[in-house]
């Protein structure tokens, strides 16, 4: 006797993105031309959420921004390198708080 293997669905994607790597995801889809300032990303991304953790939890472009201090950017290298720290610490916040090592413990 055999078991069928399980079901590939491909509408699904393999791992979450969020942070850096679903803001780099969200730069391939648009043009920006550096040097670039913040104001030109805002523009060009809208009201873009970013996820900064893997539940899901997002913050605005324009805020990440706010939050890096800086304004100027002379290439994405420079962008992401200046937003990293910011979803870093606010994945840090978002996960150390009570009510989500209580989400963690729930498989939902």
């Amino acid at each position: 006797m055999g078991v069928r293997p399980p079901q590939q669905d491909d509408d699904e994607p393999d791992a979450i993105e969020f942070g850096i790597a679903a803001l780099d995801a969200r730069l391939s889809e648009v043009a920006v031309e550096y040097p670039t300032d913040g104001e030109t990303i805002r523009r060009t991304l809208g009201d873009t959420e970013i996820p900064y953790n893997a539940a899901g939890n997002t913050v605005s472009i324009g805020e990440a921004i706010d939050q890096s201090g800086k304004t100027h950017f002379e290439s994405e290298q420079e962008l992401l390198n200046a937003l990293h720290p910011v979803f870093e610490e606010m994945r840090e916040s978002a996960s150390s708080s009570i009510l989500m090592q209580l989400r963690a413990l729930v498989p939902f």
